[in-house]
């Protein structure tokens, strides 16, 4: 009885989404493990391949993750204005070439080229598989696709650095060359799926009328987006301490503080994958918005937690409700933007979202002279005030949004007034 349950549970799921969905978020596992069990590895990679110093091996790195955050705008246009699967597949493509390029080169510029060009690949691929998934999905079930695909992302991150650890210990370049191979089979199976759906008849047209310019115009005199941005910037800011900060914190805190760490990062994988569906079906009977103000609660208990903590036991706590914020504010963030972006510019409007990486720019900086200049308790408070403070920028777009629809104002209409 239990297997069939099981099973029917399982015809009940591959039912409820367009089969295109089913291998997006199959793809977004095996393009996260990818990539995750190589990129961690690269600057182990470059420092056996180059003589590069740390500083410079940090810029090569870094480049990509610049690159990506004006590249996602670029990418989400394109595939408005030329189609989902050309981008797609040219990006996936593009990957494949990048990772075998970092498994053979040994030229400083081609690795900085190669940096970048991943950067912009990632950012092409995610927000335009991000607006097909969108495109292919009723209003209704796209809060729980959001939340499947950053199920699926976390369960590729999992998994991935697992396997890389295995094949650095063989050698450094192996991983890089099975990721190159991953994207290469990936974007085959992909074409084959878009061309036996019929993608083409379901994908976003071009209109002879609709350029970059125009629709730049229209994202950027968007003033319910740009508030979403700055939400999203701040919130990337007060996030980004748990990936970058906060390892340095524990590790001079404690003697096993770089097990303590590993540890906690474990935690906050388990608790995603095991609790994002139940939060995804909690968060579906509230407004984005609520789901967006109680998790950036959670961030700044999550952070006031870390600032205070003695023991491992409180700083694993502190990680869960932290990553029970994490679990709520990103599929949310992602439906906000949903719900304003004109049925034409989608793409577009998903690749905005990349400049909220903005704060994954500002937030290691901001933290790391917090914590040399007074302590951790410091930093971490200050975070989460810095986390709640995001709500007032996504209620202020709810306000404009509130009163455009009472106006009756669109986002073209109003690129056309700031045009003139």
């Amino acid at each position: 009885m239990r297997l069939q349950s099981l099973y029917r549970q399982f015809l009940h799921f591959r039912g409820s989404y367009h089969p295109i969905v089913h291998s997006l978020l199959l793809g977004t596992i095996l393009a996260r493990m990818a990539s995750s069990m190589s990129l961690p590895f690269l600057a182990i990679h470059l420092t056996r391949t180059t003589d590069l110093s740390a500083v410079m091996i940090g810029f090569i790195i870094g480049a990509g993750s610049l690159a990506g955050t004006f590249g996602g705008f670029v990418g989400g246009t394109l595939s408005d204005l030329f189609g989902r699967r050309k981008i797609m597949l040219g990006a996936l493509l593009g990957w494949g070439v990048v990772f075998a390029g970092f498994a053979t080169a040994q030229n400083v510029l081609l690795f900085f080229l190669l940096s970048l060009l991943n950067g912009l690949c990632r950012s092409f691929y995610e927000p335009v598989s991000q607006a097909l998934m969108a495109d292919l999905t009723g209003k209704e079930k796209r809060m729980r696709v959001f939340s499947l695909r950053y199920l699926a992302i976390n369960i590729g991150v999992t998994v991935g650095p697992l396997l890389g650890a295995l094949f650095a210990a063989v050698n450094s370049s192996l991983a890089f060359s099975i990721t190159s191979g991953t994207y290469f089979a990936y974007a085959f199976s992909l074409y084959l799926l878009l061309n036996k759906f019929g993608i083409r008849q379901i994908e976003v047209e071009k209109k002879k009328d609709q350029t970059f310019l125009k629709v730049w115009n229209v994202v950027r005199s968007d003033l319910v987006l740009r508030y979403y941005l700055l939400g999203g910037i701040v919130t990337a800011i007060s996030y980004s301490q748990m990936t970058a900060t906060l390892s340095q914190y524990v590790g001079g805190k404690f003697e096993d503080g770089v097990t303590l760490f590993a540890v906690m990062t474990s935690v906050n994988a388990i608790i995603v994958v095991v609790l994002q569906v139940p939060f995804s079906r909690w968060a579906e009977k509230r407004t984005p918005l609520t789901a967006i103000a109680v998790g950036t609660l959670m961030y700044a208990l999550g952070n006031v937690g870390f600032g205070l903590s003695e023991n491992w036991l409180f700083f694993l706590l502190s990680m869960a409700v932290f990553t029970f914020g994490e679990i709520l504010t990103f599929p949310a963030g992602a439906l906000l933007t949903d719900k304003i972006a004109p049925e034409k510019m989608r793409g577009a409007y998903y690749g905005a979202q990349s400049f909220s990486s903005l704060g994954h720019f500002i937030g290691p900086w901001v933290g790391g002279l917090l914590l040399s200049r007074y302590n951790g308790t410091v930093m971490f408070v200050s975070m989460a005030f810095v986390a709640l403070s995001s709500v007032l920028f996504y209620r202020m777009g709810e306000s404009v949004l509130a009163r455009r629809n009472r106006m009756g104002t669109a986002p073209r209409e109003l690129g056309r007034k700031a045009k003139a």
